[in-house]
């Protein structure tokens, strides 16, 4: 099967290489190559009744398939070059707007007009966290909620699939690097498979756009064809859930606040990620590993009366110790084996130095979104990063009265896995002629914006229009 470009992941990144090719040159012919499904069969089975808890199924519905992880995120898209990757150091901080400008004029387009468009220019909210040690970074945010995406990404599948060729259900195991292109080969299915057999695929150019899922593979392809990396970092944290009206004043004016602030201590960066209000809590699986997240919804019949939001602490490290995302994993694999998933402590029982216990939860006033198991954060998260976690608590609660109410829950354990940033030039290319690598498989974006507008600026070079 031979292609004028393989794109490996339909996540943001895949999914809007895919869209401008198609729009700038209709004679090519592309392959999209994804490990997950379709979107409407995207279905976690998680429905918080029959099951409760990660089942570890083959693929997890809720981090591959069309959209990637991002289809059931709450759709926020930041336009801002202040966090969300580093994406403006390759293509300059004009063009990044530019073209997280334009990723948002498509999603208007395909679903999301309507939704709003927040901004914390001129924000009230800024000066009152300067004035208590905290920093409110600058962006635009168009939030599309987790139902509004869906429709987006659903009509944009419907545009692009009869222009392009998808697989779904394909991993793909290995790159080759040839004279003429590339050649991916996806793994041997599994003995009685539903899924079709080995595929081998070739292609004058290649985009990887794996996401953060892909990490581990991306490593491998890397040391394979000898692309050289350096090491990222990881992020640590809790979410936090607690009543929606306590960060009313925030979430009304800014939706999302991206709030920094430097420990007294150790002058560590804890800051706030993803917030979703009136959203819920959920888990989720990545290489095998149960952390949680959040989502939120436009639909007011599916708002709840809790916000939440992740607390996260950026761990990086250098030799001899390199692997930031092993570090994460093994902190997230110890909550697993103390939880058996998602552990969930009152603020007041960490304070108190005691594990939290249905009963306690049960008489709080914050009802839980996410079925977890009651237990102790402070046997699972360093207590460096638990302290940090602690004091920033104690510094919301000084702009959102009632942060640090007794009965607000932390959720355990929050980890953002981030690839090793691979060695890119400037037109997001490797050392290797015709393969590039996008979105946040490459260690350059951590959002559905930069991630979307990488992959519009690589089609538009392997188009010729920036040439």
């Amino acid at each position: 099967m031979r292609y004028d470009v393989l794109i490996i992941g339909a996540g943001p990144g895949g999914i809007f290489s895919a869209y401008e090719l198609t729009k700038l040159d209709k004679t090519l012919k592309i392959a999209v190559i994804e490990a997950g499904n379709v979107l409407e069969k995207r279905i976690c089975p998680i429905d918080g009744r029959n099951i409760k808890s990660c089942v570890n199924c083959e693929t997890c519905a809720i981090m591959r398939g069309f959209g990637g992880a991002g289809a059931f995120s709450d759709g926020k898209y930041n336009i801002t070059n202040d966090f969300g990757g580093t994406l403006h150091e390759y293509i300059g901080r004009n063009t990044a707007i530019e073209l997280m400008e334009y990723v948002d004029e498509i999603n208007c387009r395909f679903g999301g007009a309507g939704t709003k468009m927040y901004s914390t220019a001129k924000s009230a909210m800024k000066k009152k966290c300067m004035q208590n040690k905290l920093k409110l970074l600058d962006a635009r945010v168009r939030h599309l909620g987790t139902d509004i995406n869906y429709i987006v990404l659903g009509n944009i599948y419907d545009e692009l699939k009869d222009k392009v060729d998808f697989y779904f259900n394909t991993a793909i195991q290995s790159i080759e690097k040839m004279e003429d292109g590339y050649r991916v080969r996806s793994e041997k299915p599994e003995s009685g498979s539903e899924h079709a057999e080995e595929k081998v695929f070739e292609g004058d150019k290649c985009i990887i756009s794996v996401g953060r899922s892909g990490s581990k593979w991306m490593e491998s392809v890397c040391s394979e064809l000898d692309i050289p990396t350096k090491s990222n970092r990881v992020d640590l944290g809790v979410r936090v859930e607690l009543p929606a009206v306590i960060f009313e004043d925030i979430t009304d004016e800014l939706y999302e606040g991206k709030i920094v602030y430097r420990t007294e201590k150790f002058e560590d960066r804890v800051r706030t990620f993803c917030m979703n209000p009136n959203g819920i809590v959920v888990s989720e699986n990545t290489n095998g590993i149960v952390t949680v997240n959040g989502h939120s919804f436009e639909d007011e019949n599916r708002k709840t009366e809790n916000t939440n939001f992740a607390l996260l602490v950026a761990k990086h490290f250098s030799e001899p110790f390199k692997d930031s995302n092993e570090y994460g994993e093994s902190i997230a694999r110890l909550s697993n084996m103390l939880g058996g998933g998602v552990i969930v402590q009152r603020f007041g029982d960490l304070e108190r130095g005691r594990r939290s216990v249905q009963k306690r939860i049960d008489e709080g006033t914050v009802r839980p979104t996410l079925n977890a198991t009651p237990g102790d954060l402070s046997l699972v998260l360093p207590k460096r990063l638990m302290d940090g976690i602690i004091e920033m608590i104690y510094a919301l609660d000084k702009i959102a009265p009632g942060v640090a109410n007794d009965d607000t829950l932390l959720y355990g354990v929050e980890v953002k896995f981030y690839n090793m940033e691979v060695q890119l030039d400037n037109n997001l290319e490797t050392i290797h002629k015709g393969l590039y690598v996008i979105g946040d498989g490459s260690g350059v974006t951590h959002s559905l914006s930069h991630a979307s507008a990488s992959g519009v600026y690589v089609a538009r070079h392997i188009a010729g229009k920036y040439r």
